[in-house]
């Protein structure tokens, strides 16, 4: 029997004082806030769900990008004219800028939203294939960083572009169908395994060099051929794509996890897929410029490389950018610098962050820690340690994101994607920030970062998505 003094006493501690209601931060769990919104939420998810099962590649990604933008009225740069409004181009089918001119003047800046769409897979080597009785194996170079060991076993998909002897684009695309084989990178069983094998550390369960996929078991039907498997294999290429082995030396042909997103616990609050990271936060990024009501410039920028450094001529240390905006300025008969525009810009990162785990509390600061659910997250910072390859936002462009998210009632969250000597990593922000416009990483939480299979919940992608139009729309 609980007495009524007790309860009284209960109902103390459950109520906050008025110095703690004043003073003190107060993080809110967003299903609470956007209660009203639940069912907007899942539905908004559900075309999001499709989006990541049929998107898997940069260019697959930049091609569905195109053709949202031309259903949405954007044209070509080459098909633009001086008075075009909503104007889109792409780079090596790698990339791809929209721009929503609005109203307003270059001279003014823009409100930018980048995002990375390269993600974690495993590419084919120039010498893709070989035979080790009695497999086929494909032979393969891991792209990002991965725990290697969690990719063994995970039933994988073929995607990419082959271009052949003369120079014909051949798009692949083997594993996504119910009726298509998929490819496996195969585990020891744990009856073989030796005593000092569960002493290792992780990064040693498998090397790099032995993350090679079974392609085939069948020998070739022909008494001639020498390698009969490799024969098959080949036969099967050429017989659906009309390609031979040496086609692959001109080839962007990957292994991806072909799981298919799928809700996650008994409420389906949380979806789980392949690469979150970072396509929820471009897919998120697009649908807020297509659908924000504003008369100020807007531009939405797709790179590619993030994954593995940002170098290269798709990637944010390009020069696509700056010349696209170049272009721009000329087109509308304006007379400033590319450069000039870009630093009276205002930017978001779009990248996914670390979320709380509890398996995991300890590898978290739990005063500064983002946790699932409880909307999208605005990080001054990334890297690690001291704070190297990151940009910091400026306290006053913080301060501006306060009040956009605060006037439109976003639910977010603010913290570090883990201890400060944990580990870290980097964004493509402190790319951006070199042309001296205000830039802060914004995007949801995530679970399991970089695995074969990314968490995240579906009311932090709806809040994210409301954040980036707030963003868009803020007078």
């Amino acid at each position: 029997m609980v007495f009524a003094s007790e309860k009284d006493a209960n109902k103390d501690k459950d109520e906050k004082s008025k110095i703690e209601k004043e003073l003190f931060s107060d993080r809110k769990n967003a299903w609470e806030m956007l209660g009203e919104e639940r069912k907007t939420a899942f539905r908004f998810c559900d075309d999001y769900k499709e989006f990541i099962d049929k998107n898997k590649t940069e260019r697959e990604i930049t091609a569905w990008a195109e053709r949202l933008a031309k259903k949405n009225g954007y044209v070509s740069f080459e098909e633009a004219t001086p008075t075009s409004k909503k104007i889109y181009s792409t780079n090596h089918g790698k990339n791809i800028v929209l721009v929503d001119l609005g109203n307003g003047k270059l001279s003014d800046g823009l409100r930018i939203i980048g995002a990375h769409i390269d993600s974690l897979r495993l590419d084919l080597k120039l010498n893709p294939v070989y035979e080790s009785d009695p497999f086929l194996m494909i032979n393969l170079h891991y792209y990002g960083g991965i725990k290697k060991f969690q990719w063994l076993n995970v039933p994988l998909a073929m995607h990419g572009v082959v271009f052949n002897k003369k120079g014909e684009k051949v798009n692949i695309e083997i594993g996504e169908k119910d009726d298509e084989p998929v490819f496996v990178i195969s585990d020891l069983a744990i009856h073989l395994e030796e005593p000092e094998f569960k002493e290792k550390p992780t990064k040693d369960i498998i090397k790099g060099e032995d993350l090679d996929a079974i392609g085939g078991s069948i020998p070739l039907d022909d008494k001639k051929v020498k390698e009969k498997l490799k024969a098959a294999f080949l036969k099967a290429i050429n017989d659906k794509y009309k390609l031979v082995e040496e086609d692959f030396v001109s080839a962007e042909v990957s292994l991806y996890p072909a799981t298919k997103a799928r809700d996650v616990g008994i409420d389906s609050g949380i979806i789980g897929a392949p690469a979150h990271d970072d396509r929820v936060c471009a897919y998120l990024s697009i649908q807020s410029i297509m659908e924000a009501k504003s008369t100020h410039p807007k531009m939405v920028l797709f790179v590619d490389k993030e994954e593995t450094g940002s170098v290269g001529n798709t990637s944010m240390d390009s020069m696509f950018l700056e010349n696209f905006i170049e272009k721009l300025v000329k087109l509308r008969k304006e007379t400033h610098l590319a450069k000039e525009v870009l630093a009276k810009s205002k930017a978001i990162s779009a990248d996914v962050t670390h979320g709380l785990d509890p398996k995991f509390a300890d590898k978290m600061d739990l005063s500064n820690v983002n946790k699932v659910g409880y909307g999208t997250v605005v990080e001054k910072y990334g890297g690690g340690g001291g704070k190297y390859y990151t940009n910091d936002a400026n306290a006053e462009y913080l301060s501006w994101i306060r009040r956009v998210f605060d006037e439109a009632n976003i639910p977010w969250q603010h913290g570090e994607a883990s201890k400060v000597d944990q580990g870290g990593g980097g964004t493509i922000s402190y790319m951006l920030a070199k042309y001296n416009m205000d830039i802060i990483d914004i995007g949801p939480p995530v679970l399991a970062m970089h695995s074969p299979f990314e968490l995240t919940s579906k009311i932090d992608v709806y809040a994210t998505f409301k954040a980036y139009k707030a963003f868009y729309e803020y007078k």
